[in-house]
């Protein structure tokens, strides 16, 4: 079990120029990186914005909202809703137990086309610093920039997701928004826009 502080925003649309120009110049360690492909499927519960089911890469993931969301600043342009995560993976070698064949075309199930670029930052006290490996990285935070597809409609998203000891997971969050906030001043990032990917879910489905 993975426990997790998280804030994401998401916008209807593609990625803004200057949004995807600030996080590969700005926040990534490479500006060539290359973003990570793949489509998730995620069981839609109406009302449930915090129960997030989803199939990945031959496997179940389960994440439960432990907390309810808190509303935090993070600069003068940036408000969000910080929710924090419990999550379970479930795999199988056969690989027929989690296996898209058996969801047909069931409408339940929604696809979630992503392309996601992601920087990984460890933090030691009070202070993050970007890495390009997670090799031994147990404390950090990672920041997202994730192009979202959903039912042929584009959404644009900014996350941040802190792991690490349960005791440290709120410093990880903020001490990791304050290096990245501070060379932000591009797109105002609201309250209102701010919630996981099941919020996301009662809105594009």
């Amino acid at each position: 079990m993975l426990t997790t502080y998280e804030v994401r925003w998401f916008n209807l649309g593609n990625i803004p120029e200057n949004i995807e120009s600030w996080f590969k110049h700005s926040c990534l360690l490479s500006s060539t990186k290359l973003p990570e492909k793949r489509e998730d499927i995620y069981l839609y519960t109406p009302g449930c914005d915090y129960l997030g089911i989803k199939l990945r890469q031959g496997g179940l993931e389960i994440k439960w909202r432990y907390l309810e969301k808190t509303a935090m600043q993070f600069s003068s342009v940036v408000a969000g809703n910080v929710e924090k995560w419990k999550k379970w993976r479930c795999s199988d070698s056969s690989e027929e137990s989690f296996s898209l064949q058996q969801i047909g075309d069931n409408p339940v199930w929604v696809k979630v086309g992503k392309v996601r670029y992601s920087q990984l930052y460890q933090v030691v006290g009070k202070k993050a610093q970007a890495v390009s490996s997670d090799g031994g990285v147990d404390n950090g935070c990672s920041l997202e920039l994730t192009d979202v597809e959903i039912n042929g409609n584009k959404w644009w998203s900014i996350g941040l997701e802190a792991f690490g000891e349960d005791c440290d997971l709120q410093n990880n969050l903020h001490v990791t928004a304050d290096v990245v906030f501070s060379r932000y001043d591009i797109f105002p990032l609201q309250a209102e826009n701010s919630y996981g990917y099941p919020g996301l879910l009662e809105l594009a489905v």
